[in-house]
């Protein structure tokens, strides 16, 4: 899956989003702080969460990164599957790029084990006002 350069620009622009998981047919939907890089989106949670719970037993998700205004809205919404990632080399440069982009990681800082990142992989999108 690709972005446009102009959707590309807008979700390296901004750092929330919402995501969307289900369970048992119910939908579930939280604001979060991403990192987009390389095509995918990167999420920390915390263990304890409904939406680690929920991809845990269903990893389709879905993601909204969105300016609203009533004069010009501006979205790129997005569909894919997610992977959880616990430790290792990849766990330790997620967790760098964290610490230094958001001020709240920083405050609270945590180590391997004690929360995860969700690795989401887009398998379909759509955008407008861009």
């Amino acid at each position: 899956m690709t972005f446009s350069k102009a959707e590309r620009e807008f979700l390296e622009r901004n750092e929330a989003c919402r995501i969307a998981t289900c369970h048992d047919n119910i939908p579930h939907i939280t604001p979060v702080s991403y990192v987009f890089e390389d095509g995918a989106f990167y999420i920390a949670t915390d263990y304890e969460t409904k939406k680690y719970e929920n991809i845990k037993a269903n990893n389709r998700v879905a993601l909204a990164v969105d300016i609203y205004s009533s004069v010009g809205n501006k979205a790129v919404c997005i569909q894919g599957k997610a992977e959880i990632i616990e430790k290792g080399k990849e766990f330790a440069r997620l967790y760098k790029i964290f610490h230094d982009r958001f001020e709240w990681v920083r405050r609270d800082p945590w180590k391997e084990g004690e929360a995860p990142f969700l690795k989401m992989t887009p398998i379909s999108k759509v955008s407008w006002g861009l």
